[in-house]
């Protein structure tokens, strides 16, 4: 019979700690549990050694059962209009304690309900956060990934933690400092629905950035999984020097991605343009 390997939470101390990061950066972690194998004590044992060795730590909360679609909208908005009627009737209030979307992981959602955890209040796009008042208090409506710019210009770094760059949500904001173009979704709030701009795009084709960080960032093995660390600023120059190469970069090939497709159609037209 196959011995099962147990991850502790020393295992987790001390693989972090061998990635040097400095202690007052602030974190923002992409996680997923099972890639680590049997973690002794579940989520609750890696939110412990995160915050043991780092003292400010945010994640994802996304929210995506709240999304609503109208019947019409903008043109080149990644969206089949009037095809989600059956999801329109799903679609439930944002509220600041609803759970973090099931496609986040368990780890955030175990992270939201800690004594001392905020979470920013974004009806789609919410980050919760440990020690990041200010961080948080960046996003709005208009700017859901200003969260990242605060991290960005704070020294802040990304650890994936057994996930690849396909969840990394600060590659998003490399496109928006680059100018791709991005959606608007709308979202069921108490107070009716709300038109939630600049929504980021597809990330399915992301790992292609992968190539560009070797010898960046920092990695370490932990049980079956792999943790990843790099800091915000070589990610994002990365990132944007990629786009500047290719505007068409980090988008997924699958023909059926109306959000990939609608911005290759709008690079198209807006090339059109400049020819004329």
């Amino acid at each position: 019979m196959e011995r099962r390997v147990s991850v502790t939470e020393a295992d987790w101390v001390r693989a972090l700690q061998e990635l040097a990061i400095p202690r007052r950066a602030p974190i923002m972690a992409h996680a997923s549990l099972s890639a680590f194998g049997y973690v002794e004590g579940g989520a609750e044992t890696v939110l412990s050694a995160l915050l043991h060795q780092f003292e400010t730590l945010l994640m994802p909360a996304f929210t995506y059962k709240t999304m609503v679609t109208p019947e019409i909208g903008p043109p080149d908005n990644g969206l089949d209009y009037g095809a989600s009627q059956d999801a329109n009737r799903m679609a439930q209030f944002f509220d600041p304690q609803m759970p973090v979307d099931r496609l986040m992981g368990i780890i955030p959602e175990r992270m939201r309900l800690l004594p001392g955890a905020q979470r920013s209040s974004h009806p789609i796009l919410s980050f919760v956060g440990v020690n990041a008042a200010d961080i948080l208090a960046s996003q709005s409506l208009a700017e859901p990934l200003a969260p990242v710019g605060e991290m960005l210009r704070a020294g802040g770094w990304v650890l994936l933690l057994g996930v690849d760059h396909s969840v990394n949500t600060s590659i998003h904001y490399a496109e928006r400092l680059a100018g791709r173009g991005q959606f608007v979704r709308w979202a069921l709030t108490p107070a009716g629905v709300v038109e939630c701009p600049r929504f980021p795009g597809c990330s399915d084709g992301f790992p292609a950035l992968a190539p560009r960080l070797r010898g960046v960032g920092r990695l370490t093995m932990l049980g079956q999984g792999l943790i990843q660390a790099l800091p915000l600023a070589d990610l994002m120059r990365a990132a944007l020097d990629l786009l500047a190469q290719d505007p068409l970069a980090l988008l997924c090939d699958r023909s059926y991605c109306e959000r990939c497709e609608s911005v290759r159609s709008r690079a198209l037209k807006s090339s059109k343009a400049e020819y004329l």
